[in-house]
């Protein structure tokens, strides 16, 4: 394994794409976030699997769009269990997701079992574990990171924003 310093990145984290909140009653935090702060309700996903029923919410525009998924587990009782950390997960862009993580794997990062798969937004997402162990020792350090595939308007957006301030 080497050294993620000595080694160049192939791949960009371009920005936020998400942050996951979860609670035992989604109702509640829709109040908070769609009746109170404004946030648009643009969807709702559910998964037996995933153990999740999630209004998806937005903030912002275009491809600085950031969605807000609100989840409560389908049963309390199950796992995963969406609701017991209030901060569920943090989504982030990045250009190249299957480059990404061939590299960051190399680099000791251990991702969460299912692999390169579509998300509840249609985009291809997978998920780097909270916590590292042994074989691979890095993880979020108690977070959910999820990676999302940016869709190419995306990564065009932000390499317009980043050659502004270059």
């Amino acid at each position: 394994m080497s050294s993620a310093s000595s080694v160049a990145r192939p791949f960009q984290v371009l920005g936020v794409q998400q942050i996951a909140i979860g609670g035992p009653d989604k109702s509640r935090l829709k109040k908070l976030w769609v009746d109170l702060f404004g946030l648009e309700l643009t969807g709702n996903f559910t998964s037996e699997r995933e153990n999740v029923d999630e209004d998806i919410c937005a903030i912002g525009v275009g491809p600085f769009k950031v969605e807000v998924d609100l989840m409560q587990p389908l049963d309390p009782e199950k796992k995963p269990a969406v609701h017991t950390t209030p901060l569920n997960h943090v989504g982030l862009w990045i250009n190249d997701l299957p480059l990404a993580v061939n590299w960051l794997s190399a680099q000791g990062v251990r991702f969460a079992p299912g692999g390169i798969r579509k998300g509840a937004a249609g985009f291809d997402i997978c998920f780097i574990h909270p916590k590292g162990n042994e074989d691979l020792p890095i993880g979020g350090e108690g977070v959910l990171i999820e990676l999302v595939q940016a869709p190419p308007e995306v990564v065009k957006a932000f390499a317009a924003m980043a050659s502004q301030y270059a």
